[in-house]
């Protein structure tokens, strides 16, 4: 798709109750971890990143991978994988923006404010949340 069909918009993930002094990075577009933090105990962490959006909505840009024809997500990654090589842990969450709704996308496309998606950082069993993580709350910021 030319990119003068498509439009950037920002996008921030919040992950609410991450698992206290674990690294979380974004994954950057050659695959490695990309703006790695930490949270206290009681913090929420928060990325940053634009993404292209076109019209079906059709999504693109260095953090968007893909799955099939029709799939979207950013990486968000955590322990080892994030850079911090003394964590127990080397885990990936993956959160699906494909079917993000589209009023909340023209909104930030009009400059309105940030897609703010919100997810829970610590799994069922007390460990940092991994694969396909499910949304709290999508909202504009």
């Amino acid at each position: 798709m030319a990119r003068d069909e498509q439009v950037e918009i920002p996008l921030r993930i919040v992950i609410e109750n991450p698992v206290a002094d674990v690294g979380h990075s974004l994954q950057a577009k050659d695959g490695h971890p990309l703006g790695a933090k930490r949270a206290k105990s009681g913090e929420s962490l928060a990325f940053d990143l634009s993404v292209r959006v076109a019209p079906g909505p059709k999504f693109f840009g260095d953090q968007v991978r893909r799955e099939g024809k029709g799939r979207r997500f950013v990486y968000i990654r955590v322990g080892q994988s994030a850079g911090d090589l003394g964590s127990p842990w080397s885990r990936r969450m993956k959160i699906d923006i494909h079917d993000l709704d589209q009023g909340l996308l023209d909104r930030a496309a009009a400059g309105e404010g940030v897609v703010q998606i919100v997810v829970d950082g610590t799994a069922q069993d007390g460990t940092p949340a991994c694969a396909t993580v499910a949304r709290a709350g999508v909202r504009i910021a």
